[in-house]
């Protein structure tokens, strides 16, 4: 896992590392500088034009690093200043001395917008106004070169954080300038704005640059959000033994589909077996079981006395993993199941889609689900359950709250699919593609975390390896079809190949 932390921690990981290592302040800028440089050269054509804007802080101080060492490997660089007090920080002020004696470079000041250069179609802009420490919206000056940087036909590669943009709070876009980055290369952690979607104008592509903060740092568990990788969903993985059988892997029950909807049953029942369940039987009214046995023979089923709408509760006793909700509607016969199925479930249940539009109708239900079940809202669902936020950072604090008094994982989809936990942790995923943004891809996660839950993987890894596996196939479903053409049953078709890809350390 990677964890998010928030800036107090970094600036401490920052002083812990010059006192223990030891190492000094600017050794460890002239570090981070090169770092980012060695990112950053091999995307760069050799006769590249770049002009750097630096501010009067630390993050200045990186950005006229920079310049030294690309000058030094001989790309034409241009530096202006943008000073925020009359004096800067020691850091800067020791690089700018630098920058005089080994470069040629002449670092003009910007004083007002007469100051602002002409610059070319093409270059590359790099924002080093601000670091991830900003306290207040950017006005004045500062905000009209922002304004003026945006415009730009150029691309705009940010040091840490764009400019203006906060690390662990909203920022007030109405009343702050904030630089629009193409690539944003980031500091030894990612910062928790880059997640929300309302900064996706703004960070653009990131990359986390490892910088040699202090191992110790990275030993210590101070923060409640994580990235989660490859590596951590490969070690929770379980391994088939040569004398397993289908009882094995678990017998798993969805309750799914209506007349109208039995391709949400479908997608979910073949994303179930496709994610190792041994046996699935699906409770479906009876209108949609030709259609299911005649697409997937391997599934089992249990039909509803309703040949439109599920409206009863099958025998509960016999299953060890149960999922509810693709494609069932709103009918009061099918909200009725699914209050009986609450009431008397033993193990944790996957409630998505319809199954969510009944709760949120139903709120007082929400006490009775048993502990550590999944939720699979996307965000308009979640908004039907706890209503509106102003921003996604109160969003997140609202879906961890919503854990923790009910005890359960929400696992709230989109980019970064993030899944808050009953102990107030939360984990935002790596995988996915907009061009999972498709009619069935939800069922098709259902049918994933059933799958997982049948094979007595817990809660949170079923949660978190769902998630990611999702996402992988999506991802290898994009390959082959583009984001714009592949629909969800491509992510079924791919789930194999996403499990492969997970085993493999390549």
């Amino acid at each position: 896992m990677i964890p998010i932390p928030d800036v107090s921690f970094i600036r401490e990981a920052d002083s812990y590392t010059i006192i223990n290592e030891p190492v000094t302040s600017i050794d460890l800028m002239e570090r981070a500088a090169t770092a980012l440089f060695n990112a950053l050269v091999g995307k760069l054509q050799p006769t590249q034009q770049i002009v750097i804007f630096a501010g009067s802080g630390n993050n200045g101080g990186d950005g006229l690093v920079l310049a030294r060492l690309l000058d030094q490997h001989n790309f034409p660089v241009k530096v202006y200043l943008v000073r925020f007090s009359e004096k800067g920080s020691p850091d800067f002020e020791t690089n700018l001395l630098r920058l005089r004696e080994q470069t040629s470079i002449v670092a003009k000041q910007i004083s007002s917008e007469s100051d602002f250069p002409e610059l070319s179609a093409g270059w590359i802009v790099v924002d080093a106004l601000f670091g991830s420490g900003l306290n207040k919206g950017v006005t004045g000056l500062v905000a009209d070169l922002i304004n003026y940087i945006n415009k730009l036909e150029a691309v705009i590669v940010s040091i840490d954080i764009p400019s203006g943009l906060f690390a662990d709070q909203p920022t007030d876009i109405k009343h702050s300038a904030v630089v629009s980055a193409d690539y944003t290369y980031t500091f030894e952690w990612p910062k928790l704005a880059f997640f929300q979607p309302e900064n996706e104008l703004y960070v653009g592509n990131w990359e986390v640059v490892p910088i040699g903060l202090h191992k110790d740092m990275h030993k210590m568990d101070v923060t409640r959000n994580y990235l989660t990788l490859q590596d951590d969903v490969r070690s929770m993985l379980h391994v088939r033994h040569r004398f397993s059988h289908k009882g094995t892997y678990g017998h798993a029950l969805l309750l799914a589909g209506s007349s109208d909807k039995t391709g949400a049953a479908i997608l979910a029942a073949e994303a179930c077996l496709r994610s190792g369940a041994g046996l699935i039987h699906v409770h479906l009214p009876s209108e949609a079981v030709l259609p299911l046995q005649n697409h997937l023979p391997e599934a089992m089923v249990s039909i509803d006395e309703s040949k439109d709408f599920i409206s009863q509760l099958p025998d509960l006793e016999k299953f060890n993993a149960i999922a509810v909700g693709p494609g069932i509607g709103v009918d009061v016969s099918t909200a009725s199941v699914v209050k009986l199925l609450i009431q008397n479930a033993s193990i944790p249940l996957i409630i998505d889609a319809d199954a969510l539009n009944i709760l949120s109708e139903n709120k007082t239900w929400l006490a009775f689900l048993p502990a550590n079940s999944i939720l699979t809202p996307h965000p308009k669902e979640f908004e039907r359950l706890v209503g509106k936020w102003k921003d996604s950072f109160e969003r997140i604090q609202i879906q961890k709250d919503f854990s923790i008094r009910y005890a359960v994982y929400v696992v709230l989809k989109g980019a970064y699919t993030c899944i808050s936990c009953p102990d107030g942790r939360c984990f935002f995923n790596s995988t996915g593609n907009p061009g999972m943004a498709s009619a069935g891809s939800g069922d098709v996660l259902t049918g994933i975390l059933l799958g997982l839950m049948a094979q007595h993987y817990t809660p949170l890894e079923v949660a978190i390896m769902g998630v990611y596996l999702h996402g992988l196939a999506g991802d290898l479903a994009s390959e082959q079809q583009s984001q714009e053409s592949m629909i969800a049953s491509d992510i079924v078709q791919n789930l194999g190949a996403a499990f492969k890809h997970i085993a493999s350390k390549d």
